[in-house]
């Protein structure tokens, strides 16, 4: 059977990766539709099937489910139950529901690494800010929230003893804090039919207060070898987990060499923003053929970039004001999204910029001075 644009697709999540799905899909002329808790979710004005509700409640996932042929994620924090009866059922769920709860349960997630044999850090899984001091041998470490951890929340490093008082008193995990040169970020889809593609690997530079991305570096300053063992882990993590549709696999690059698995994430993912302008397939169109077991579409570079977050400026809260956009939009080879947020605070994810050139060095300073100059206040 060939391809349908009349398949209708629901999505679970009306954020800014759901906007920017939405926007590809359009090339495809395809009917989707939104579920998002907030009224003003950025997908809102796109999509004529817009619908106000919990992703974490069965009935609400389940009846908008029924809805559609296919149902998919842009967030993982949705009700799998839900979603494992509308598979059952005959509806297609990519990623499967399984899947999902694998990745959205920090603890579970590297559990299936350390079984599968996909190298990550050492780790225990705790259930309290108590069992934090059988463990003050182990440290310095990172805490994890097990779920609903997002945007650098639900992380914290704790040093030493002294700073087990920050630790969680919730399900989490310890991971030894990885002393690495690099963080790096591998996009890897797959599709019913088995294929499957990788995107050149990127290298992410994190804001140190908000523990968000703050630069992305596309391609990766690696060698080759690297750069091969690390899309080779990417597509090991796809094929065991049998995932259909695009992940997002974040890993480390020791000072010995060595490449260990951080987190992955079963979705389009803000490492993968610059590839609507750098590549030749943007990681929105990949998902989008994923799941509808399409031949995937070349990953190549077609630029050298660099992607910055536009974060809400600290100090203000309240409906956001662009400063320096105009500026920003008469630098050559700058793309700019906004994401439709009408309110801003701290740190909160308003947008992203592109910024493409031969260059890298010419890139980054540009980077720099986009960041500088595009401030959004309230």
């Amino acid at each position: 059977m060939g391809f349908d644009p009349n398949i209708k697709i629901g999505v679970l999540g009306g954020g800014q990766l759901g906007r920017m799905m939405i926007q590809s899909g359009i090339d495809f002329n395809l009917n989707i539709g939104v579920l998002d808790p907030d009224p003003n979710a950025p997908c809102k004005n796109l999509v004529e099937n817009f619908q106000v509700g919990s992703l974490t409640d069965f009935d609400t996932v389940y009846q908008f489910g029924q809805q559609f042929d296919l149902i998919t994620i842009e967030i993982e924090n949705v009700n799998t139950e839900a979603l494992k009866k509308l598979q059952e059922e005959g509806k297609k769920v990519y990623p499967q529901p399984e899947i999902i709860e694998i990745i959205k349960d920090k603890g579970i997630q590297k559990e299936f690494y350390k079984n599968n044999g996909i190298p990550t850090s050492e780790y225990f899984l705790l259930e309290n800010k108590e069992e934090l001091k059988e463990h003050i041998p182990f440290l310095p470490a990172v805490h994890k929230l097990r779920t609903e951890g997002y945007d650098g929340r639900g992380v914290k490093v704790l040093q030493s003893k002294e700073s087990i008082s920050d630790g969680f008193d919730a399900p989490a995990v310890l991971e030894k804090y990885v002393d690495y040169t690099k963080e790096l970020s591998v996009l890897v889809a797959r599709n019913a039919d088995g294929e499957t593609k990788t995107y050149p690997v990127v290298e992410l530079e994190f804001h140190p207060e908000a523990n968000l991305v703050e630069f992305l570096f596309s391609p990766a300053n690696i060698d080759t070898a690297t750069e091969i063992k690390a899309s080779q882990i990417a597509i090991e993590v796809i094929e065991k987990l049998d995932m259909i549709g695009l992940l997002a696999v974040e890993m480390f690059l020791t000072k010995d060499g060595d490449i260990l698995v951080n987190e992955s994430a079963p979705r389009t993912h803000n490492s993968g923003h610059h590839t609507i302008e750098a590549n030749v397939t943007s990681q929105f169109e990949q998902h989008l053929r994923a799941i509808l077991n399409l031949p995937l579409g070349d990953t190549s570079i077609k630029s050298n970039a660099v992607m910055i977050n536009l974060l809400g400026a600290e100090g203000y809260t309240g409906n956001a004001k662009y400063e320096g956009a105009e500026m920003v939009m008469s630098m050559d080879e700058v793309h700019l999204h906004l994401y439709g947020k009408k309110t801003t605070k701290p740190f909160r994810k308003m947008g992203h910029a592109t910024i493409l050139g031969k260059k890298m060095e010419k890139v980054k300073n540009k980077a720099k001075l986009v960041k500088s100059t595009l401030i959004i206040k309230a």
